[in-house]
């Protein structure tokens, strides 16, 4: 006799995953009281089996999907996806992450992901050489053949999406606000190259982002850091402050297991950082072959 299963009992891979419905569900359960990045990871370490859907009725996910995709239609975005954990195509080195994100937002070029990348980020405030030092590292990554992965932000990453397209190199950018936002304003038409031509990635709930107060939204950017960290073999910072959010990553990035890299530059600056890191196994670079010569 057999036993019939119902699709809660069966592993992930094996059922019908609709997109819509885990979308829906996902931002469904961003707008619950308290949830943040530690207590949605906390929810599904509890059920290793269980997706977005399984926490929220189908009636309100759904509703919470079509605002999103209304959101982005008013933004005028007509082609995206979304990577969900335990239903395919999503990179498993993101579950090392601390808080492992759920579901993921895109536009581009998915396949990307699969390629060897590096990350180069620092200061929004970069002075004019650490801008040209994180250029320069990025032409040498091309040069190598790895994409470039960075967040976007004014200051040294812009630079190194920047100089990465000028070198004719592959890019990611992982953004700390959802798809239908602009972030920085000036790097609208940078955002939207990289989105057509690249890989643009999300893990921003829109629903959230757009109901509650901007000052509470800057939380996103630096868990953005996280996954950046996550996506990545290694980090290299350029030029960072005591209190830059570019230091999330770098912890990320040794909680993770990456290697992290911090340029010279860092240690001559009276900083208290660099050294901190390095001593928890980040390697000082002096010159550029102390990072190839790692990555191997």
């Amino acid at each position: 006799m057999s036993l019939a299963l119902k699709p809660r009992d069966l592993e992930p891979a094996l059922q019908a995953v609709s997109p819509y419905r885990e979308l829906g569900a996902y931002e469904a359960l961003w707008l619950e009281k308290g949830a943040s990045f530690k207590s949605l990871a906390d929810k599904f370490r509890a059920d290793t089996l269980a997706l977005p859907s399984d926490f929220v009725d189908p009636a309100t996910a759904d509703a919470a999907a079509s605002k999103v995709l209304k959101k982005f239609a008013e933004a005028g975005i007509s082609r995206f996806g979304v990577r969900v954990n335990k239903a395919g195509d999503y990179p498993e080195r993101l579950r090392e992450a601390r808080h492992p994100i759920e579901l993921l937002y895109y536009r581009g070029a998915w396949e990307l992901t699969e390629t060897r990348s590096v990350a180069i980020v620092g200061s929004r405030k970069a002075s004019p050489e650490g801008q040209r030092r994180a250029a320069r590292l990025a032409r040498h990554l091309v040069e190598q053949g790895i994409t470039v992965v960075s967040g976007l932000a004014e200051g040294i990453d812009t630079a190194a999406h920047m100089a990465t397209l000028e070198a004719g190199g592959k890019t990611i950018t992982v953004v700390g606000t959802p798809l239908h936002h602009i972030y920085p304003k000036q790097n609208r038409a940078l955002q939207e190259r990289i989105a057509n031509d690249f890989l643009l990635i999300s893990q921003v709930p829109a629903l959230r982002y757009d109901s509650q107060d901007y000052r509470r939204n800057r939380t996103f950017f630096p868990e953005r850091n996280v996954t950046m960290s996550a996506l990545t073999e290694a980090t290299i910072i350029v030029e960072a402050g005591e209190t830059s959010g570019t230091l999330t990553q770098a912890r990320a990035a040794l909680h993770q297991g990456r290697k992290l890299f911090i340029l010279n530059a860092c240690f001559d600056k009276g900083l208290r950082w660099p050294e901190r890191f390095a001593q928890q196994g980040a390697i000082r670079v002096r010159e550029p072959e102390d990072i190839w010569s790692a990555l191997g």
